[in-house]
């Protein structure tokens, strides 16, 4: 367990990531590189899930989004060292912390009610 410990500290924590949680809008910004070259792109939709314990190297999240008609899904490191930026665009008010129903549901049935901020 020693072991297991020491590699989670060296791969460190995830860097700093805003607050977000399932049922949320973000939009995460992240390299690709193509043969010798880099760019940035964005994939911006729902949070359906966070998975991992609190700050491991573990961590991850699914973010889907309606690409058309097809629904496209992509699962994302927290500690990933290709992620640029994470913006959170809208807080959604849903009631469970893995919101895979989204994936059956289309067109309005699809919406997620936005929290109030005070």
């Amino acid at each position: 367990m020693n072991l297991v410990n020491d590699l989670h500290k060296e791969l460190g924590t995830a860097h700093n990531l805003p607050e977000f949680s399932s049922g949320d809008t973000i939009a995460v910004t992240y390299k690709i590189k193509e043969g010798d070259k880099e760019r940035l792109q964005v994939f911006q939709g729902i949070v359906i899930q966070k998975r991992g314990g609190n700050n491991t190297p573990t961590e991850t999240f699914t973010v889907r989004k309606m690409s058309g008609t097809v629904g496209v899904e992509r699962i994302f490191p927290m500690a990933s060292p290709l992620i640029e930026e994470v913006k959170v665009l809208k807080k959604g008010k849903v009631r469970r912390s893995r919101i895979f129903y989204q994936r059956e549901r289309t067109g309005k049935s699809a919406r997620i009610k936005e929290k109030k901020r005070f």
